[in-house]
């Protein structure tokens, strides 16, 4: 199974996330990742997919979406104290460095990145 799949119409390369690749992949992550914990049978999860996958796409490169499937990878939702789906960890250099939970609108997803590129310009 590849790390790195097509999201079904889209161009954009979803990295699915397992028990397996989860910390090999992260700690070698530059930049922004946006890690988003979801299920199959969740409306929610549904619902902002395609939002952080348009997002992803239209950064051209400069942030990484990748999910996991919390019903497969229990131990990565309980390590990270994922109580309700979907949440959104967003990772910069391999560290989480934000967090929203819900299907949020995507004005909110846009200001979280903002700020984690503008600290990335600072430094």
């Amino acid at each position: 199974m590849s790390k790195e799949q097509e999201s079904p119409g889209s161009d954009s390369k979803v990295v699915h996330l397992t028990e397996q690749t989860y910390d090999e992949l992260l700690a070698a992550a530059d930049g922004v990742w946006m890690v988003d914990f979801w299920a199959p049978w969740c409306r929610p999860c549904l619902a902002i997919a395609p939002v952080l996958e348009e997002m992803a796409r239209a950064s051209n490169g400069g942030v990484t979406l990748a999910k996991v499937n919390v019903d497969e990878n229990p131990v990565l939702a309980a390590r990270h104290q994922i109580r309700s789906i979907p949440t959104v960890l967003f990772f910069k250099d391999g560290k989480v460095a934000d967090q929203l939970v819900g299907a949020v609108p995507k004005a909110q997803v846009e200001a979280r990145l903002a700020a984690l590129r503008n600290t990335n310009a600072a430094s």
